[in-house]
C-alpha cells in the first residue's frame, strides 16, 4: 500500500486499512452535520494523483480546511460508510495543511 516515501495512494486504499499516511488536495467541503453530543462532522472530498475519496473530519479540523489546501493525513484508517469507502483520522492521527493549490507545479 505505501510507496517508497511511506505515503499511500488513493487508488490503493481498501476497507479496513490502518496507519495510512496520505498527501491530498481538498476538492470539496460538505456542510457540517451536528451529532447528538455536540460535535460537527463533515465529509470532505479529497484527491491525489491516483484518485479521489471522501474523508470524514470532525470539529475544528473541518472548520480550518479550505478548497485547494494541500494536506497530509497521518495515522488514518478506512471504513465503508453508507456504501462508500471513507477515510478517517484515527486516534493519534492528524491532518496538517502543508501547502495550497498555488504551490502545486
Amino acid at each position: 500500500m505505501a510507496t517508497d516515501n511511506g505515503l499511500a495512494s488513493v487508488k490503493d486504499l481498501r476497507p479496513g486499512q490502518k496507519n495510512i499516511n496520505l498527501v491530498f488536495i481538498v476538492l470539496e467541503i460538505g456542510k457540517p452535520n451536528h451529532t447528538k453530543d455536540g460535535h460537527d462532522v463533515r465529509s470532505v472530498k479529497v484527491a491525489d494523483k491516483s484518485g479521489a475519496i471522501n474523508i470524514s473530519v470532525w470539529d475544528d479540523v473541518g472548520n480550518e480546511l479550505q478548497t485547494g489546501d494541500i494536506c497530509k493525513l497521518t495515522k488514518g484508517y478506512t471504513n465503508v460508510w453508507k456504501g462508500c469507502l471513507t477515510l478517517y483520522s484515527g486516534k493519534g492521527g492528524d491532518i496538517t495543511k502543508i501547502g495550497d493549490k498555488n504551490q502545486v507545479r
